[in-house]
């Protein structure tokens, strides 16, 4: 599971962090985690139009809401 790996990545910059390890390879790590959410962000988005977006579609309810949603969603990046 992504997550999984990002949390990896994550444990292991508290890890570094710790140990007062080079900022760099730091840093490197920190390069990783934004890497992995972002496929996980890109992953669920995809997911929800396939699922709960065309769902509404289909029956005709709360269309526009869950359009908003993914509008919403585009405004916070």
């Amino acid at each position: 599971l992504r997550a999984k790996t990002a949390k990896g990545h994550f444990d292991k910059v508290i890890s570094m962090i710790e140990n007062n390890e080079y900022c760099p390879d730091i840093t490197n790590q920190t390069y990783a985690i934004q890497s992995a959410l972002k496929k996980i962000d890109e992953l669920l988005l995809e997911h929800h139009l396939k699922t709960c977006v065309r769902n509404s579609i289909e029956s005709n309810e709360n269309i526009d809401d869950k359009v908003n949603e993914v509008i919403e969603v585009f405004k916070r990046k």
